[in-house]
Order: structure tokens, then C-alpha cells, then sequence
């Protein structure tokens, strides 16, 4: 699935609703990709705004209360052709899902239950009437658990009130006190920020228009200051700063997720409701504020401990599970290093978006230096992933056990709380499909390369399959998880997916199908069996990738035949 705009061309690929669940003829509402200062989702009614998904930040659209929806989903931005679109590529190929606009103008999930026979909804965005755009109108924040669901931001007044107490706030809201800076240009002083301050609002959808910066966090407030017709802004990692200079409209307060919104507002009004009473009363319990701070930390530092002892306790029970080489595997996972996670927030400046690599079905990854000058890569497993916990003891129990110059090298994890991440040597050259693939870069690899290249995979296969202490089938082997150093010398990655056999097991059968299609042997794909022949047949198709210099998905030519993956596939 495809929707974009294409502005340099004049030409948009949209979603349309049927006109009615019986009549496919185009109905009153439209998706499409809008080009903003910050490219957003927009649906339409009747060609007027109707709802807005909030900005893109490079994973996800900022502005939807439910984001599991959202997992498979790829932006591409080009600037230059000033071209946006969305795509979508399935995260788990098992499932069978689609994606429609209803004739009620809600963007629905549908996924096929086997059991019922059925296709069942899942995912829709519109579920209150604060998705509506503008509800409340300027200045006005909507909060569905509210009754009413519209009010004014802190410092704002309704515009009508006879219209507000009927429950129409369209009119929004206006300021009861103008902003300093404001006064200080009437009077002539060239103070431009006085002595404004913002009011800090949690879990936000950001107002509609923003303008963008690439400044760093700490220095979108000052930017704002310095600009008085600046009256609000916020910071999401993914974007960089957000500024607004007119009306907000479209605020909406989330039960969770969101971003920070940071009001403009006059100092009287951030000061309004204090006294000097709570200076002497804060002064009182100050002593008891240190005691309960000082105790709920050494609280959290004990529950952060038996949180990691819980996670390490479920790797050895799955690590016994399998049987092999007890003793030995548990003596390597205890010399396996845990980082702290604020080690690896500083390693990648608390994971800037300069530092991302790249975005895999796991989460984002990032490189890092740690204080020793030592390069890492982290690999830091999202909320919004299809994968979770097992994936992640799967990968430390099994690439903890193995040792080959052609698989990347774990050094270690970090379990802290909700945040499991994977410390790996940092591979310069990144992956093998960014080279095969790019037309810019492709002819780095000669022929001499390309053979090293399928020598070196061959030899970490070769290691999984035969010389390791124990075996191992990947079954997600493909070019994104083959790695390269600065030598171009290969190294596999990503083991989530593996499995370990023991010494007289041949193959297994598995419900769960997981990996890529065109990679996938038939008898995996189709009944869930898998062996040595399952990697082996994805070595092939790599091997024509690298070889042809084309992906497997464009093997198939009408003028010349059937060849690639439709004919390794015997179709």
C-alpha cells in the first residue's frame, strides 16, 4: 500500500471512502499524505479538514492516541522532489490484514480471523469527538474524560460564553492577560521577551502548522522567547523543535503517549494562586521531602535490581530449557556485561536521532562511543515492536554461545525497567543491502568483493550449522542482516529468530512462521517446517542478490522469463 503526494509532479495518491457500506462510489471522506512544514496524515470531509494524525517524527505519527496500529508503517520524504508517501509492509507475513477508510470516515484495521471465519476490526483511530478537527477551536484543549470535553488553556477565556455554556466552542478561546513581551513593544522597549515564562502540558497532541528546527531540546525554549510572536512549543526526538506563532488549534490532551507542550504565558498568570504561605509550609516538610526522596530511590535502585535478576532468572530457565552444555553456557552468560542505561544514553547522546543507524523489526539502533573511546552499536528494543521479551532472550541466549569472525559479537545488555537493549561492535560499513541496492554505491563491490563477501557468509553458516558447539538455524537470513566492516568483510546478525537444535535433531515444524517472504524455503512458509535447508535456501537467494545486484522482489521479467525467487519457488 502506497499514498503519497507528489508536489513537484501536481499529483496525490489518496484513500477514498465507499459512499455507503453497500455502495463503492466515492463517499465524503478522503486519506492522504499532506505536505506541511512537518508532513502529517489528513483525513477529509467533503474536501475540509476533518482529522489530523499529527506530524510524522521518522517511526511514527505523533498525534494518534493508539500507535500499535502504526507498526509497519515507512515514510519516505524526498525534500528536493518534494515528494512524501506512505507505505506499509507487514511485520509478521503470517497474518493477513488490510487497511480501509469506512464510509464514517474512520481509518480502520481489519485482520482475518481463522477462527471465525472472518475478517474482525482492530485499531480505529476515530473514537472520540476530540479526533474531530479543531472541536474546541482556538486556544481551546479537548480531554474526552472531561465532561465538558472543551475548556481553555491556563491564561484563556472563553470568546463566547453564551455559545460555550450551550456546548459550542467553535469560537475558542483568548488570552485574559497579553503577554509581556507584547507590552514592552507597545511601550518601545526592545526587551523582546520580558518576563514570560511557559506553562508545561503533558501528553499532548501538538497543535496543527507547526513550524520546524533542528535545534536540540534545550534550546527551543530560548528560541521562542526570542521571537514574541512565538507562543508555544514543543520537542520530539524524531522532528526537533516545534514552534507555533498564530492561533492553536487542534489541542487535544491524551491518557497516554503524546509529547510536551509548552505554553507562552505571562508570569502573572504562571505566579497567579501562589502566596508566601508556601515558602514557610515548604521550608516545614523539607526535612521529610529529603527522607522520602532518599528512600524512594534506594526503593527504585533495589526494584531495578530484582527486576534485572528476574529477566537474567527467565534467560538461564530458557537456556536450561534446551539442554546443552549447561554448565558452560551459564558461566559465559554471567561474564556477559550489563550496561547501565544511563552508560548507553551518554554513549549516544540519550539516543539522538544523529545517532540513529537504522530501523529494524526489533526497534531503533544507534551508534555509540562509551568512555573508553570504544564504538558500539545499540540496539534498543520499541514499545511499538512486534517483538518483545523472547526475541530478546533469544538473541543474548544464542549469540552469547558463539564465536566466529563472520557473526557480529555481542558485548553485552541492559535491562533496566521497561527498556531491554543489546550492545553490539559497531560495523562502519552498515549493511549489505545498502550497498547491493544503491546505484550510487553498488560498484564499490567488484567482483573480488562479492566473492569475499559470499565466502565470508558462507563461512558463518557453514560455523552455525556444523562447527558450533551447538546448532543453529537463523531462519531470517536476508542482505539487511548481513553487516560489514570497515573491510567489507561480513558478519551475520540479528539472531531473534534462530533456534537451537540439539545434537540428533534434524528439522522441526513451528505454528509461529517468522522472517521474510522470498527468503523463506516453501515447506517453512506453507507448513512450518524447518532445518539446515531452510537457511541454506535463503542463502541461495541471497547469493543471486549479490550476484544480480537486484532485489528478489524484482528477479521476475516479462520479456525474458521467469527467474529469481518464482522460479527458485518452482511458480
Amino acid at each position: 500500500m502506497e499514498i503519497g503526494t507528489y508536489v513537484e509532479k501536481g499529483r496525490k495518491v489518496e484513500l477514498k471512502s465507499w459512499k455507503s457500506i453497500d455502495d463503492p462510489s466515492d463517499g465524503n471522506f478522503s486519506f492522504a499524505i499532506e505536505p506541511f512544514n512537518i508532513p502529517e496524515g489528513i483525513i477529509r470531509k467533503n474536501n475540509q479538514l476533518y482529522f489530523r494524525t499529527g506530524p510524522w517524527n521518522g517511526n511514527i505519527f505523533i498525534g494518534v492516541i493508539l500507535t500499535g496500529y502504526l507498526e509497519g508503517f515507512y515514510m519516505a520524504v524526498d525534500n528536493q522532489q518534494q515528494t512524501y508517501y506512505l507505505t506499509y509492509k507487514f511485520s509478521n507475513n503470517s497474518m493477513l490484514m488490510y487497511y480501509e477508510l469506512n464510509s464514517q470516515g474512520k481509518f480502520v484495521e481489519r485482520r482475518w480471523d481463522a477462527g471465525k471465519g472472518d475478517w474482525v476490526n482492530s485499531y480505529p483511530i476515530l473514537q472520540t469527538d476530540c479526533n474531530d478537527y479543531g472541536k474546541c477551536g482556538p486556544f481551546g484543549i479537548c480531554d474526552s474524560t472531561k465532561r465538558p470535553i472543551c475548556s481553555c488553556l491556563k491564561g484563556f477565556k472563553p470568546r463566547n460564553i453564551e455559545g460555550w455554556s450551550k456546548g459550542n466552542w467553535s469560537s475558542g478561546c483568548l488570552r485574559t492577560t497579553p503577554l509581556q513581551c507584547q507590552r514592552d513593544s507597545n511601550n518601545g522597549s526592545e526587551t523582546g521577551q520580558g518576563d514570560d515564562g511557559f506553562l508545561r502540558l503533558k501528553m499532548m497532541k501538538v497543535p496543527a502548522f507547526p513550524d520546524r528546527s533542528s535545534l536540540i531540546n534545550r534550546d527551543c525554549k530560548d528560541q521562542c522567547l526570542k521571537n514574541c510572536s512565538c507562543v508555544a512549543y514543543a520537542y520530539d526526538d524524531g522532528i526537533g523543535c516545534m514552534f507555533w506563532g498564530g492561533d492553536l488549534i487542534d489541542v487535544q490532551k491524551f491518557s497516554s503517549h503524546g509529547v510536551d507542550l509548552y505554553i507562552r504565558l505571562p508570569s502573572s498568570e504562571l505566579d497567579k494562586g501562589k502566596s508566601n504561605k508556601v515558602i514557610v509550609v515548604t521550608t516545614a516538610i523539607a526535612g521529610i521531602v529529603i527522607i522520602t526522596i532518599s528512600a524512594l530511590f534506594l526503593w527504585c535502585r533495589m526494584a531495578k535490581q530484582r527486576g534485572r535478576n528476574k529477566i537474567w532468572k527467565q534467560i538461564k530457565l530458557q537456556i536450561y530449557s534446551e539442554n546443552v552444555e549447561e554448565k558452560l553456557v551459564g558461566v559465559e552468560l554471567q561474564q556477559l556485561p550489563l550496561f547501565n542505561f544511563e552508560v548507553l544514553a551518554t554513549a549516544t547522546d540519550n539516543f539522538h536521532d544523529t545517532k540513529k543507524l537504522g530501523q529494524g523489526g526489533f526497534g531503533p539502533v544507534y551508534r555509540g562511543t562509551l568512555d573508553d573511546g570504544k564504538e558500539i552499536a545499540v540496539k534498543r528494543l520499541s514499545k511499538a515492536s512486534g517483538q518483545g521479551l523472547e526475541e530478546f532472550m533469544n538473541e543474548v541466549v544464542v549469540i552469547s554461545k558463539l564465536q566466529h569472525r563472520n557473526l557480529v559479537r555481542l558485548f553485552g545488555c541492559c535491562v533496566e525497567g521497561e527498556e531491554k537493549m543489546l550492545v553490539y561492535e559497531y560495523m562502519p560499513n552498515k549493511s549489505l543491502d545498502a550497498f547491493l541496492f544503491d546505484p550510487s554505491i553498488q560498484n564499490v563491490l567488484d567482483w573480488r568483493k562479492r566473492f569475499n563477501i559470499i565466502e565470508g557468509i558462507s563461512r558463518g553458516l557453514l560455523y552455525l550449522h556444523r562447527d558450533s558447539r551447538l546448532k543453529i538455524i537463523h531462519r531470517d537470513l536476508k542482505a539487511s542482516n548481513i553487516l560489514l566492516d570497515e573491510e567489507l568483510n561480513p558478519k551475520i546478525s540479528d539472531f531473534g529468530m534462530a533456534r537451537i537444535f540439539g545434537a540428533n535433531e534434524n528439522q522441526a515444524n513451528t505454528k509461529r512462521i517468522v522472517g521474510t517472504y522470498g527468503y523463506m524455503s516453501p515447506e517453512y512458509a506453507m507448513q512450518g517446517q524447518f532445518s539446515e535447508k531452510s537457511d541454506v535456501f535463503s542463502f541461495g537467494v541471497l547469493l543471486l542478490e549479490i550476484v544480480s545486484g537486484k532485489k528478489h522482489t524484482s528477479f521476475y521479467n516479462n520479456e525474458h522469463g521467469n527467474y529469481g525467487t518464482k522460479a527458485v519457488f518452482g511458480i
